[in-house]
């Protein structure tokens, strides 16, 4: 799994920083999460492609929502034929498409919009969901998304199946599959006791815009990334709290709290146009994970599975 910071600025955008856009490829599908205005030109900057399938946005906002209609009319004029689904917070529907119908444009493709209220699985795929978690944040109705993927088998253990008798071949891989099987001399062989434990899948939680919650903490066991608002450093907390956003610090506080590994801080205030090192310094000073860190637009992220690392 891998996510392309395509925009880590706050409401302003600057010359380092676009507006929030967050591209996340699994296996081959490609999500976006949030469009900020310019998010198309990202895209192209940073080889992203236009393909994808599902895009999450976590509020009205403008710079969470501006890139919409720009999109859209890119891949029509590229043929697109594969349909897309919008997703949105409860109230949102209505805005959203008028957002991709601006102008009086409508695409030729299938596009639907979908509210989804906080606490539900917004996409349920083959090996994934997304689910939406409550989130706080000025004046708008808002939402989170984590993507899970489903747990995968356990580990095949070759030397405990040929001690066992078991020939090599594809019982190996019945077994592999949860089937129970019976060998030549009548003995029956069942997957536990050739197969471990199951292993948990990847696990990237995005905020959006919020104030630190709960919610963020329990909507998904340790997080591999956790991508959070810290729009500002420790000296701006009462300006955070004023405009529903958080601080470096107190994202590392909820990292902390959700047992995530890496923590992504984003939606940078225009004020640390020039250096965002404080906020990714206090963030650091509180993190318990491996790595805390304000990525600049373009930066990939890699999300191994949890028993590769």
């Amino acid at each position: 799994m891998r996510v392309t910071f395509l925009g880590t600025g706050g409401a302003v955008p600057t010359t380092q920083r676009g507006p929030s856009a967050f591209f996340v490829e699994r296996e081959g599908e490609r999500l976006l999460f949030d469009c900020g205005e310019g998010t198309q030109r990202q895209m192209m900057r940073f080889g992203t492609g236009f393909s994808v399938s599902h895009l999450f946005v976590t509020h009205l906002h403008g710079d969470h929502v501006l890139g919409i209609p720009g999109l859209v009319q890119t891949m029509d004029f590229n043929d697109r034929e594969d349909p897309l689904a919008v997703y949105g917070p409860p109230g949102s529907k209505r805005h959203l498409k008028r957002l991709v119908e601006a102008g009086g444009y409508r695409p030729d493709f299938p596009l639907t919009v979908r509210e989804v209220r906080p606490g539900t699985v917004a996409l349920a795929a083959d090996e994934y969901e997304v689910r939406t978690f409550e989130t706080t944040h000025r004046t708008t109705s808002s939402v989170g998304y984590a993507l899970v993927e489903d747990d995968r088998r356990g580990r095949f253990d070759r030397e405990k199946a040929e001690a066992l008798g078991v020939p090599v071949g594809p019982q190996f891989g019945r077994l592999h599959n949860g089937e129970t099987i019976e060998l030549d001399d009548g003995r029956v062989i069942e997957p536990e006791q050739v197969v471990g434990d199951p292993r948990p899948g990847r696990r990237f939680v995005y905020t959006g815009d919020t104030r630190p919650v709960d919610a963020t903490v329990e909507v998904v066991d340790e997080p591999d990334l956790l991508v959070h608002d810290a729009t500002f450093g420790d000296e701006w907390a009462d300006r955070a709290r004023q405009t529903g956003h958080s601080t470096g610090r107190e994202a590392a506080e909820i990292a902390n709290r959700a047992g995530a590994t890496s923590l992504a801080l984003t939606h940078i205030s225009s004020r640390y146009a020039a250096d965002a090192s404080p906020i990714e310094r206090e963030a650091r000073e509180t993190f318990d994970g491996d790595e805390a860190f304000v990525p600049n637009d373009g930066r990939t992220f890699e999300i191994p599975f949890p028993d590769d690392e």
